[in-house]
């Protein structure tokens, strides 16, 4: 049996998370400039599930994902559990997936690593526990997936679902050419899951060509979804899941049809959002002077031009017109003195360049640039 983690104090000062325009999110994103406050956020509403439903049904059923992600989840809940402040003898659980052919006792397992990992550490009925079976005879692997489904329906419907993504856009093994009508079933892996997955089997040829998963109908049957993503390499897949439209390509956009989905993330995962990436593109922007160097430097990147050599059309075909709008005189870069550009027109105070030391002063109103060189003295 894995030694549990030891207690902690209960946590007192609030979680801090990252606010601003969500106007091209299609669904509610949370993002935590700490990494471990996003664990604790989630394993607080968790608790809060747990609570709520024992109290109203004497029980209450939970949808679990594993991988690297929930860790932090199952260590916190095994925390509040040692500090009595969660009960487990009333939770039912049903697992998202397991790979086919795959023994419980594999190291590879998500059985073993539900039992290591969080239920050997809390008062969870084992009765209560339900992953799939990756030892089912092939010829009874049909009839297992109907059962998996039932057995969700007659423990009264998941409250609460975990989940975690996949580069692929995967959630469960529902992998690309997954529809919204999809049930639990037996699933080939995508080329990309098992590569990600080779280092763990010491080989990609090692990893399962299949796996058993609930379906994307399953997983949206649940009444509360929580999907976690840390790190910069889940970034353009969470950009893709909030932001873009539903498609089959990536079964996470279909989280945006349920009332009551959340992406919980780490700064990382959230790099590429727009209103982390870009926010500028957005409405209500605050024009503090970190903002418009990283909105020029963005610029200047994105046209492929030089800060000096930005016109006012590059400012227009990028959506920063509002920016040009806005600044006026009030912003300034670095500590160059302040300067009128060209005679007639509001001035703007000085950018210091990528490329080299000199300054360069940007007009809001002409949109031309100038030199320290042809400031006026």
């Amino acid at each position: 049996m894995a030694k549990a983690p030891p207690p902690a104090t209960t946590r007192r000062s609030p979680l801090t998370t990252i606010e601003s325009s969500r106007d091209r999110e299609r669904l509610r994103t949370v993002v935590f400039p700490e990494h471990s406050d996003l664990a604790i956020a989630v394993a607080d509403r968790i608790v809060e599930v747990i609570q709520r439903e024992t109290r109203a049904r004497g029980r209450v059923v939970l949808g679990l994902a594993t991988g690297s992600t929930p860790l932090g989840v199952y260590e916190e809940l095994i925390r509040r559990h040692q500090a009595g402040e969660v009960d487990f003898s009333h939770v039912i659980t049903f697992n998202l997936d397991e790979y086919y052919p795959m023994t419980p006792d594999s190291p590879h397992s998500y059985h073993r690593y539900m039992w290591e990992n969080f239920f050997s550490h809390v008062n969870i009925a084992k009765e209560n526990v339900h992953i799939p079976e990756g030892v089912t005879p092939r010829e009874r692997v049909v009839d297992a997936c109907a059962a998996y489904e039932d057995a969700i329906r007659a423990a009264g419907g998941i409250d609460f679902q975990l989940l975690g993504i996949g580069k692929t856009g995967h959630v469960g093994f529902n992998e690309p050419g997954s529809d919204a009508a999809s049930r639990t079933r037996i699933v080939t892996l995508d080329t990309l899951t098992r590569k990600d997955a080779g280092a763990d089997f010491f080989g990609v040829e090692n990893v399962p060509r299949e796996a058993i998963t609930m379906g994307v109908a399953t997983i949206l049957d649940a009444k509360e979804i929580a999907l976690l993503a840390t790190g910069e390499h889940k970034a353009g897949i969470v950009a893709r899941a909030v932001e873009g439209e539903i498609s089959t390509d990536v079964a996470a956009t279909f989280l945006q049809r349920h009332q009551s989905a959340t992406f919980y993330l780490d700064l990382p995962a959230a790099a590429e959002l727009t209103r982390i990436n870009t926010p500028w593109i957005l409405e209500g922007v605050d024009w503090t002077p970190a903002m418009v160097e990283r909105s020029v430097v963005w610029l200047a990147e994105r046209a492929n031009k030089a800060v000096l050599k930005l016109s006012a059309r590059d400012y227009a075909e990028h959506q920063l017109s509002p920016f040009k709008c806005s600044i006026g005189c009030a912003t300034r870069f670095g500590d160059g003195p302040s300067c009128p550009t060209t005679s007639g027109c509001s001035c703007s105070r000085p950018i210091r360049t990528t490329t080299s030391s000199r300054w360069a002063a940007f007009c809001a109103s002409c949109g031309k640039t100038k030199t320290r060189s042809s400031w006026p003295t």
